[in-house]
């Protein structure tokens, strides 16, 4: 899709065959990423299993980067699915939200 900002050749911290991280333009916190699934599709919910393994994959990753670079005292893992819930790019992808105390 072409007019998906997701399925543009982003700047991208961390890849892998189906998904890939990046840190997102207008974070809620210091180093808010996104882990968004390569195939175009809406909603996590239409994710098929190995596509769900390889966003998890890519968290655990950009977890310990965010950890190392920021140092947060926890962490919200949170995928927005739908207009309803806050979605604003309908292609599927999950939130990483680094939290201070």
């Amino acid at each position: 899709m072409t007019d998906c900002v997701f399925c543009k050749n982003l700047p991208k911290v961390l890849e892998n065959d189906l998904a890939y991280a990046l840190y997102d333009i207008k974070p809620i916190t210091r180093g808010h990423m996104l882990v968004v699934l390569k195939r175009h599709h809406a909603t996590v919910f239409e994710s098929t299993p190995a596509e769900l393994n390889a966003a998890f994959d890519l968290l655990a990753k950009a977890k310990a980067i965010v950890q190392k670079e920021h140092g947060p005292d926890g962490y919200n893992v949170t995928a927005n699915c739908g207009p309803a819930a806050g979605q604003v790019v309908m292609h599927a992808h999950f939130h990483l939200i680094p939290r201070y105390a």
